[in-house]
């Protein structure tokens, strides 16, 4: 085999689909709010069992066959294939001898035919949308851990705009490489998710959503962001303060449109009247975060708390906050969303809500490999992981 190492950083990110010959596998690097992705990409030019040597000449290979094996050790094929694969129906000696021959010759078997042999690949097709944030690059690394683990590559596909109407070429693309199941990691923006819906009924693989409002006979993963939303607001409340104002994500998001629910929705409980003139929206970028805090304030200057949907959106809260001489937490308190690693470090610390997003992405890995192996067992009742409130100065 001939592995090809890619670095590529994003952030912004404004790429295409990266899905390369047989199988990539990736390996995910938080770096601050940036993401690092770096693809392994097999290379693989046929689907017969091969493997590699030098053959002397500085800077060139060549592929050892199953048969050269063969001839090198007096087998054949048959034998070299048990002995490679492990099996137990081999001779100890017999074993032993093809095993030395395996290593001198540097002979390696093709998962791609073994792969063809048994009727699964053992990859998993992922669409993903928008990893410079934290959240979707953080699912991402989730996925990749536990699909490695578990003996799977990745096919990954990155949408240059989550906005997709017609999946289908892209569903058609996956197909072709004999994915075993794909997740759907994408977000559910506007009506996205409309785009697929009319391709599942004929989708010949089992799929998984995640970060996706549930729906009827789908496997959904999804952490709890309308509950989020009520811890960060109930936590406010609790603090005594009064006018608690609300800077959302784009309300084409769902995950943006839950978490201001949550918020609504713990107002409500508390009695308090939910004013409309108490929320800006954002784009999840720190600028959209400094322009709408000023908006609000400019509004409603008796404002004293203010939920901020994610935490580089509250990094810009907490900025035109000291411009205008807004004290945080004495006169506004400022919570935030994601907890992101270095929301411990802004100033004051950030209170914010905990997603366990790398989890979500082991969750769906999880619920896909059961779907792929028993699916008669799987029950399609949507996992909804808890956030956690995190408290630290910026409300206390």
């Amino acid at each position: 085999m001939e592995l090809l190492i890619v670095c590529v950083q994003f952030f912004p990110f404004t790429g295409q689909n990266l899905v390369v010959n047989r199988c990539i596998c990736l390996e995910l690097t938080p770096n601050s709010i940036y993401v690092t992705l770096i693809l392994v990409i097999v290379n693989s030019s046929d689907d017969t069992e091969r493997g590699v040597r030098e053959n002397g000449q500085k800077g060139s290979h060549k592929r050892v066959t199953i048969k050269e094996v063969a001839e090198a050790a007096g087998v054949s094929t048959q034998t070299i294939s048990r002995v490679a694969n492990g099996r137990a129906d081999v001779a100890p000696h017999t074993r032993q001898h093809v095993q030395q021959v395996i290593d001198s010759l540097g002979y390696q078997p093709s998962k791609i035919a073994r792969s063809l042999i048994r009727g699964q690949s053992h990859s998993l097709g992922i669409v993903t949308f928008g990893i410079g944030y934290y959240g979707p690059s953080h699912v991402l690394q989730g996925i990749q851990e536990t699909a490695v683990a578990q003996g799977y590559s990745l096919m990954l596909n990155i949408l240059p705009d989550a906005e997709i109407y017609d999946a289908k070429p892209l569903l058609q693309e996956m197909l072709a490489y004999h994915v075993d199941g794909i997740l759907w990691a994408a977000p559910e923006i506007g009506q996205n998710r409309d785009g697929i819906q009319q391709e599942l009924a004929s989708l010949s693989v089992p799929i998984v959503f995640l970060s996706a409002q549930p729906r009827p006979n789908q496997m959904t993963a999804v952490i709890d962001n309308r509950a989020g939303g009520r811890l960060a607001t109930r936590h406010l409340i609790e603090q005594g303060r009064q006018h608690i104002g609300l800077i959302t994500g784009p309300i084409s998001w769902w995950e943006a449109r839950q978490r201001e629910l949550g918020w609504r929705e713990e107002l409500a409980a508390h009695g308090r009247e939910v004013d409309e003139s108490l929320i800006a929206y954002g784009d999840w970028s720190a600028g959209s975060g400094e322009r709408s805090l000023r908006r609000l304030l400019e509004w409603r200057p008796e404002m004293d708390a203010v939920f901020v949907s994610n935490d580089q959106m509250a990094l810009g809260a907490l900025k035109a906050a000291r411009q205008v001489g807004r004290r945080v937490p004495e006169e506004l308190a400022v919570a935030g969303f994601d907890d992101i690693p270095e929301a411990a470090y802004f100033y004051p610390a950030l209170t914010t809500i905990r997603q366990n997003t790398a989890e979500l992405g082991r969750e769906g890995v999880r619920r896909l490999l059961a779907m792929i192996s028993e699916p008669e067992t799987v029950s399609y009742e949507p996992i909804r992981l808890l956030p956690e409130l995190v408290v630290r100065e910026s409300t206390l």
